[in-house]
């Protein structure tokens, strides 16, 4: 092919894969990646994407075996799924999203994309396809037939220190509202519909909450497919018959401290039908980390990566741990690159462009403010999980210190016995109180004295239970968190937690933010009280839940 500006090409030497029938039965696959990238010739900044053996097989060799063992287990197992798909079918959702994804943020020429001219500042690039041509067939409200559409994408990097990528995604994910304007997604969704001629021209209102209804994860887990209904969404112009709005959104690159690893979240609008053959129009955000890997010449590096790829180790992952050959990684910088698309008509292409910029810049602006409050410096926020980043203790600040002492002192003035059973712990300071009741088996939570009591702390096992973080942690509501019977246990005991002090309930099931039911076998509930005496905060503790 020739070569396209800015695109610098390297070389692919002899690669491929080799599979051999293996005597215990079954096959044993070799993949063989071999190029040569020329790093010399890229961004000193991105220079370790291509220099790192670790990196390049990371992106592509074990995505290539997670591949091959996702197929095989779905080949081998009784695989359920969301909505009735077939697993084949919702792979071919994912690629969909992604293979859209990719060609709009490379903007290929020979794919139809040509790229605007810019309005003087540089941070948001604008291209233009007018090959890609979503179907109108209805006419104007004047009777003029309408013009074909094409589709434009607005493009923007920025680059991100000390943030985990998988936990910002997190949270761009649990909480489309602080980045997203409705108004425009339900643009978006009606720009897939034939009555589509006009912009969004003022808020019309927003939605009152997103529910992520899950379809399909991979076996590792490494990549979670869902359907993020958007309740009573902005009624755009009418042109959207449901209030409610549908985006079809992938999630991949979970794990965190894994060198070479992308992360991203793509969604496009879809219809309630949800049908096979609907039109995709991806956007969303894609992270990778730059920080190059301590030892990138060892010649056992990417023999070590295919290791954490073991059968009996499903959830095995690379964890930066040097020594024994194995390649040491952090993830202090990252390229965030923001990718939406537009369907547009020919006629409104200036003022889709104009909207286009001044959108990407507004996100551009939530995104890095929601990375200030989720890195390092600001740990305080943040909970990374699971793997070492939880010993961490992100929580400890003095303040959260000081509640935790309250907890245990409330807990053992009402029940007359100690929460934490390590006598170390209760005769220790503050910060070994905390460090306890963050490692405790039970799923500890407080929350507010509200008249809608929201959640303001949890443990590792309680942010496990909710599938949360301390920052998403503060936007659920109490009455959320427990099904129908729950809330009338709650409304029965409330009281009594408030005026005795205490509460016991039956076990039963709550709902995580994902969606997921966890039943407990019994829950605890006592009023934390400060050091003057006066009530601070509820305090519940889920006993033995576990997802259903």
């Amino acid at each position: 092919m020739p070569l396209v500006q800015p695109f610098i090409r390297g070389e692919m030497l002899p690669s491929g894969f080799l599979i051999r029938p293996s005597d215990g039965g079954g096959s044993v696959i070799h993949i063989v990646d071999h190029m040569d990238l020329e790093p010399w010739s890229v961004p000193e900044v991105v220079r370790p994407l291509y220099e790192s053996s670790t990196m390049v097989a990371q992106k592509m060799s074990m995505a290539a075996l997670r591949y091959l063992r996702q197929v095989a287990h779905e080949d081998t197992h009784s695989v359920i799924t969301g909505w009735g798909r077939q697993p084949a079918a919702l792979r071919a959702l994912s690629q969909r999203l992604t293979r859209g994804f990719n060609e709009a943020l490379n903007g290929l020429a020979d794919d139809g994309w040509s790229l605007i001219e810019s309005d003087g500042v540089d941070d948001v690039c604008i291209s233009v396809n007018s090959s890609k041509v979503i179907g109108c067939n209805e006419t104007f409200s004047s009777g003029l037939p309408i013009v074909s559409t094409g589709v434009l994408c607005a493009k923007a990097s920025m680059l991100l220190q000390d943030v985990s990528p998988p936990s910002l995604l997190q949270f761009l994910r649990e909480h489309r509202s602080q980045w997203a304007d409705s108004n425009l997604d339900a643009f978006f969704a009606s720009a897939m519909k034939p009555n589509f001629c006009n912009l969004p021209t003022s808020r019309l209102g927003g939605f009152s909450g997103q529910v992520i209804l899950p379809l399909a994860h991979t076996f590792e887990p490494e990549e979670f497919l869902e359907v993020i209904k958007l309740e009573n969404a902005s009624n755009y112009q009418d042109a959207l018959v449901h209030r409610d709005l549908f985006l079809l959104q992938m999630y991949s690159g979970v794990q965190d401290n894994t060198a070479g690893t992308c992360s991203e979240l793509i969604f496009a609008p879809i219809d309630a039908s949800f049908s096979d053959d609907s039109p995709l129009l991806p956007s969303g955000f894609l992270i990778i980390p730059i920080d190059s890997p301590v030892d990138t010449s060892s010649p056992n590096c990417t023999l070590d990566l295919a290791s954490t790829l073991e059968v009996s180790t499903p959830r095995g992952r690379i964890t930066g741990v040097s020594g024994g050959g194995a390649c040491a990684a952090t993830s202090s910088k990252a390229v965030m690159t923001i990718a939406f698309q537009f369907a547009f008509e020919s006629h409104l292409q200036d003022s889709v462009a104009a909207m286009a910029r001044q959108y990407m810049r507004s996100i551009i602006s939530s995104v890095q403010r929601i990375a200030v409050a989720l890195s390092s410096s600001s740990s305080s926020h943040l909970v990374p999980r699971g793997g070492s980043a939880a010993q961490k203790l992100a929580p400890a600040t003095p303040e959260a210190a000081t509640l935790s002492r309250w907890i245990c002192q409330s807990y053992r003035f009402h029940f007359g016995a100690e929460l934490i059973k390590s006598a170390d712990a209760n005769k220790g300071s503050s910060e070994s109180v905390l460090k306890a009741i963050w490692h405790h088996g039970s799923a500890i939570l407080c929350c507010s004295l509200q008249p809608m009591p929201v959640f303001t702390f949890a443990n590792q096992s309680g942010l496990d239970m909710l599938e949360t973080t301390l920052v998403a942690l503060q936007d659920i509501t109490l009455e959320k968190v427990f099904d129908d019977q729950g809330r009338k246990n709650l409304c029965t005991e409330l009281p009594s937690i408030l005026e005795q002090g205490l509460a016991c309930m039956a076990g039963g099931v709550c709902v995580s933010s994902m969606g997921r039911a966890a039943s407990y076998e019994k829950a605890v509930a006592w009023k934390v009280v400060d050091d003057d005496g006066g009530a601070h905060c509820i305090c519940f503790m889920f006993l033995n839940w576990t997802f259903v």
